[in-house]
């Protein structure tokens, strides 16, 4: 049936209260009668209020000079993966801003984190932005100086001009560093609280789901026009599907889609797939909706006889897909996991999708001092085949404003299209919330509400 999706609010209704009529996603999951996770299936909302947001969040230096004093130093941030820094020595330089940091595993099962910057004079250790190994120590390049990974000093050349350095005390300056689903985490605040502190619900909620267990089939860096938290929240709803993404609508959930608050730090969208959008005025039936998801074959009509959903059909087809994809044995998802567009957010700048078929982290970082622009890293983890051999990590493929992610070995051609449709917007989003008579954005109660809670958060790192 048709939902009218375009007459006026429920005034009657408390704020945020309201909701796209029709089956809901909980209602959807549940429908499938798969064992789906309770947490899938929880709802979690708040209103946080209805005030506009100001564009000078996105568009003014001076906002984004004071992030880069007040947020960046003193927040939990992944900056790579465990399985990037396999191997005593191996590195790779973690920026955000103007801040640098080597990350090194420094021991078997030690990880650390030293500001890429030479205790000497200053000079930077590595390239920004490189990996590799270092070997057993941190040589500076500009007058040979050395530490040992743990970082004790190992020589000073001319060591008789410097009777006034304690070698005890002469060291690399550190970051805290803290692992989490095959994750490394730093922070540069000696006085941060614990990474657990930070990411909420996530432990709990991922418990089926360890990202440890996966590795980086692909993993791309794109420049995006636009500041990092606009950018940002391109991603946090499902609103924008109807009109950045109409080829979706027919086999995507939107504007009933499910967001969640789980605390200051965590949010989360679920939106399904494999059921049509309410804006449809002639939705697919069961039958045209598995020919849309490439699914039909000729038991489909006599199962869908005897009661089976059309997504249980398309999860069936999916997981016989995905088995063979990875070599791994998938039967204990569900449908919502192999298909539906699972998405948390932990504060400030990580994204993560539990689910198989949707198995994407993002994250999204300033640019170098530019407020304008900023780098949007896509990974796409898969599960380790059955034999839990771990194939290397995926190298970085660097993409600029207007390269297209189709041209990226290994990523889904409808996948690509949409990214390309996402981030086509951006440019005009920026100049366009520059030149505005009007002062800030006007955010959804319901659908929006995940920025909303971002800014809230946001406003008390900001605080000196």
């Amino acid at each position: 049936m048709a939902h009218d999706l375009t007459r006026p609010a429920d005034s009657s209704l408390p704020p945020g209260a309201a909701r796209c009529p029709g089956p809901s996603t909980r209602d959807l999951i549940l429908a499938d009668r798969d064992g789906a996770p309770d947490v899938l299936t929880t709802e979690s909302y708040q209103f946080l209020g209805d005030e506009d947001i100001s564009y000078e969040r996105y568009t003014s230096r001076a906002f984004f000079e004071r992030e880069m004093d007040l947020l960046w130093p003193r927040v939990w941030q992944w900056a790579c993966r465990e399985e990037h820094i396999p191997r005593v020595g191996d590195y790779v330089v973690y920026d955000i801003g103007r801040w640098s940091f080597v990350v090194v595993r420094s021991a078997p099962n030690e990880i650390k984190a030293y500001y890429n910057s030479c205790p000497h004079r200053g000079m930077q250790w590595k390239q920004p932005g490189t990996s590799g190994n270092t070997g057993s120590q941190f040589r500076c390049p500009f007058h040979g100086m050395s530490w040992r990974l743990d970082g004790s000093v190992r020589e000073i050349p001319c060591r008789w001009d410097f009777p006034h350095i304690d070698e005890k005390t002469f060291r690399p300056d550190e970051a805290k560093v803290e692992t989490w689903g095959g994750f490394v985490f730093i922070n540069p605040d000696p006085n941060a609280r614990p990474l657990r502190e930070a990411i909420g619900v996530l432990p709990e909620h991922f418990a089926k789901w360890p990202l440890e267990d996966r590795y980086v089939a692909v993993h791309t860096e794109k420049i995006i026009p636009a500041n990092w938290k606009m950018t940002l929240e391109a991603f946090v709803e499902a609103f924008h599907v109807l009109a950045t993404h109409p080829e979706g609508l027919r086999t995507a959930g939107d504007a009933n889609a499910q967001y969640d608050v789980f605390g200051e730090n965590v949010t989360r969208f679920i939106h399904t797939i494999g059921s049509p959008s309410p804006h449809l005025r002639r939705p697919p039936d069961d039958e045209e909706m598995l020919k849309l998801m490439g699914a039909w074959d000729e038991k489909s009509a006599e199962r869908l006889a005897q009661g089976t959903t059309a997504r249980v059909l398309i999860a069936e087809k999916v997981r016989a897909r995905l088995t063979e994809k990875f070599r791994t044995d998938l039967s204990r998802y569900s449908a919502s996991e192999l298909m539906d567009s699972i998405e948390y957010h932990l504060f400030p700048n990580m994204f993560l999708f539990p689910g198989v078929n949707l198995p994407m982290i993002y994250r999204f970082r300033p640019n170098g001092m530019d407020p304008d622009t900023c780098i949007h890293e896509i990974l796409f983890l898969a599960p380790l085949p059955a034999s839990g051999e771990r194939p290397p990590p995926a190298p970085v493929v660097k993409l600029g404003e207007h390269d297209s992610y189709t041209t990226v070995h290994g990523f889904d051609p409808g996948l690509a299209f949409v990214y390309d449709q996402d981030t086509s917007n951006l440019r005009m989003q920026r100049d366009g919330a520059k030149t505005a008579r009007k002062k800030g954005q006007t955010l959804g109660n319901y659908q929006e509400v995940r920025i909303r809670r971002f800014h809230l958060t946001l406003d008390k790192w900001m605080q000196p």
